[in-house]
């Protein structure tokens, strides 16, 4: 195998930060819900964002990953391992029947990483299942398939855990996710998981499937947010969040761009070169130590249908809170279209 060149390598490490970037942005907003809206809404936000990505993605998904033709519970449960392993996250697969089949998520919990943990309730955890995994009989049109869950992570246990079970009948809506914690997953062999074809998935595509898989969760919870709260309290909750999560996080994106501290100058080229990170297309002009930046594209939000304008707010906090990372008093200021889509003029300085 050849190994990458150093170019080639660089722009992995930039998708990566643009990754963990997105991937804090998505947990610390589930978290501002939390302590702002407190649990029951944030179990519903959570409910919902996952609920619309399981409809857009699980069916795609099986078909992209090659196990449509499995059955139902061991097509779930590989679904969940082979997907949350390319998005770099902590899982195990472990098969022990065509109609059963368990997943399992150990420590450290991607979702919620490092000391993030502490702020999640158990409701908020459960919605989680309630809108993926509860799902997936449905969606593969056989309504005998549930989920079991034998251990959450934020309850205290050892991880989250459970098994799709293919009963003998139909289930009903509150039998779609059961709770068995007096069960526990068998071990974990990794020689008899699934693994993806290398000759489809060679590393270039794994890395972009990375960066996009955290992006991803923003691209849904962004609309989700705005729909579920109203413009006004959505754009506050996503522009705070963005503010606090950049502030915290300039330091890590900058070293994997090379870049440094400094002013409105280091932070513009900073921002060019997080959005050629996010494959965004973006023009500078500078006047008088102001400097403009037209963003050209939002790949993020771009053929999102329910896109709203508030959820430029995402940007406009992260942009915010990066800049007061970069140095102290940088101005940033987003002139956006009626639309909330590019073109998205940015003036720095």
């Amino acid at each position: 195998m050849t190994a990458p060149d150093p170019a080639q390598e660089a722009q992995w490490k930039r998708w990566r930060a643009v990754a963990d970037l997105y991937h804090a942005y998505f947990t610390g907003l589930i978290l501002t819900v939390v302590t702002r809206r407190g649990t029951a809404d944030a179990a519903e936000f959570v409910f919902r964002v996952f609920r619309r990505q399981q409809q857009e993605r699980f069916l795609p998904g099986l078909e992209k990953l090659g196990l449509s033709h499995l059955p139902p519970a061991v097509a779930a449960a590989q679904y969940h391992y082979l997907s949350n392993w390319i998005g770099g996250v902590h899982v195990e697969y472990m098969y022990e029947s065509d109609r059963k089949a368990w997943i399992r998520y150990p420590p450290p919990r991607w979702i919620w990483k490092g000391t993030a943990i502490c702020g999640v309730p158990g409701e908020v955890s459960r919605a989680m299942l309630r809108g993926w995994h509860a799902n997936n009989g449905v969606a593969l049109g056989d309504t005998r398939l549930g989920f079991v869950c034998t251990k959450q992570s934020v309850d205290g246990q050892d991880g989250l855990e459970g098994y799709y079970y293919q009963y003998d009948q139909p289930l009903e809506l509150d039998q779609r996710l059961v709770f068995a914690r007096h069960l526990e997953a068998p071990l974990f062999d990794a020689a008899a998981a699934p693994a993806l074809p290398v000759a489809s998935w060679p590393r270039p595509r794994l890395e972009k499937a990375y960066r996009n898989y955290a992006m991803e969760y923003v691209r849904t919870a962004a609309p989700v947010m705005v729909q579920l709260f109203g413009p006004e309290d959505a754009g506050y909750l996503l522009h705070l969040t963005g503010k606090l999560i950049g502030m915290q996080y300039f330091d890590e994106v900058a070293a994997a761009l090379s870049m440094g501290r400094g002013g409105a100058s280091e932070f513009a080229t900073f921002l060019n070169a997080l959005f050629v990170a996010q494959d965004d297309a973006a023009e500078t002009t500078q006047s008088e130590g102001t400097f403009e930046i037209r963003q050209q594209s939002w790949r993020l939000m771009e053929d999102v249908a329910d896109n709203h304008p508030a959820c430029a707010k995402v940007l406009a906090g992260l942009f915010e809170g990066l800049a007061a990372g970069c140095g102290r008093h940088i101005g940033v200021h987003l002139s956006a279209t009626p639309s909330g889509r590019p073109p998205l003029l940015w003036r720095i300085w």
